[in-house]
């Protein structure tokens, strides 16, 4: 393989790229956009303590308290409205109250209050709200109660996430920078087919093996430093860079094998570009299990993708190290290693 007439064709293919001004406004405008997205949306997490309240008689000293505004309370009408609430966000955690509640205080029994949570509840939160319902109780009767409660997690128990919007959708862009220039990669080689550009760089000394190393190389690292880029300027590589940066090139990588596989699978421009769209909404689905947590099937690991996904999330909002993600890395590295040559594989039957 001629190392000077591969970097010729690297080259070359830059040049071509640009030339389509489809994609080169795509790629420059669309990584601006991406960028001035990340820092629209929220920098911080808002702490505003929200709960939601269900008594059928609400004693009047409780009433008081709630009266106060020191805590955001919404009055459930039902134990069924106040679950509802708590499993579809509108409140982290909410207080169901027994029927008999005022009768139980007159006679100084126990009372059992249900305590719904949220799976995105921090551990350390469960305890404050605990802590809450106590002084409710101390401030309904001036002393303290017997009180039973159940914690009812309405979900997975996904505690920690507590985590900025704009980190929650940074994977999401991660994503869809890699496939913008994959479905441009898988878009240029179609190109060069129908135009029968290939044959004739095949007839010159440039071999097939230095063809794809060439055209692999090219996409691997126009993908790559445009992510780069994107993590950069919002702030991604402040913690552990050589982890996140290695994840970034595996995943570069896998795109590029997917641009090769959907390059194969299209007889012209346009069925190249309905595969590549294709792509593009199946890769980005496990960017959904960190935008909701807890919202994600067991399915969704075999998409690869997610790997590269969870390496991301998990070490800008976590700090996760690389005993963490260890097996995330090996796993998006053999999922590139197959895809790519798998592209290989079947492209180069398309060439002959």
């Amino acid at each position: 393989m001629n190392v000077r007439i591969v970097c010729a064709l690297i080259g070359k293919d830059l040049k071509l790229y640009f030339s389509n001004r489809l994609f080169a406004m795509l790629t420059v405008l669309g990584l601006v956009s991406y960028i001035v997205f990340y820092f629209l949306l929220p920098g911080t997490v808002d702490e505003t303590l929200e709960l939601a309240l269900y008594a059928a008689d609400m004693p009047p000293a409780l009433e008081a308290l709630l009266d106060k505004g020191e805590v955001r309370f919404y009055r459930s009408d039902s134990v069924d409205s106040l679950r509802e609430a708590v499993e579809h966000g509108d409140v982290p955690a909410g207080y169901a109250f027994p029927d008999d509640l005022l009768t139980r205080l007159s006679r100084g029994e126990g009372v059992a209050v249900q305590l719904f949570i949220s799976p995105v509840v921090p551990a350390e939160f469960v305890e404050m709200y605990e802590v809450i319902l106590h002084e409710f109780a101390f401030a309904i009767s001036g002393q303290g109660l017997n009180i039973d409660t159940t914690e009812i997690v309405l979900g997975p128990d996904m505690a920690g996430q507590q985590v900025a919007p704009r980190q929650r959708m940074l994977p999401m862009l991660t994503v869809f920078v890699l496939m913008v220039e994959c479905v441009g990669l898988a878009s240029l080689i179609a190109t060069e087919v129908e135009t029968g550009t290939i044959q004739a760089l095949l007839v010159t000394p440039l071999t097939m093996v230095g063809l794809f190393a060439g055209k692999g190389v090219f996409g691997t690292l126009f993908a790559f430093a445009q992510v780069v880029l994107l993590i950069g300027i919002t702030g991604g590589l402040v913690h552990q860079p050589l982890l996140i940066l290695t994840a970034l090139l595996f995943g570069a990588a896998l795109v590029t094998g997917v641009a090769f596989l959907v390059a194969s699978t299209g007889r012209d421009l346009m069925s190249v570009m309905g595969w590549g769209i294709l792509g593009i909404l199946l890769l980005v689905l496990p960017t959904f299990t960190v935008i909701v947590p807890g919202s994600a099937s067991r399915w969704i690991k075999l998409i690869p993708s997610y790997y590269l996904v969870d390496t991301i999330y998990r070490t800008i909002g976590f700090g996760a190290s690389w005993g963490d993600v260890a097996h995330n890395l090996v796993i998006l590295l053999l999922y590139a290693a197959v895809f790519m040559a798998l592209g290989v594989v079947v492209l180069k039957r398309k060439f002959r």
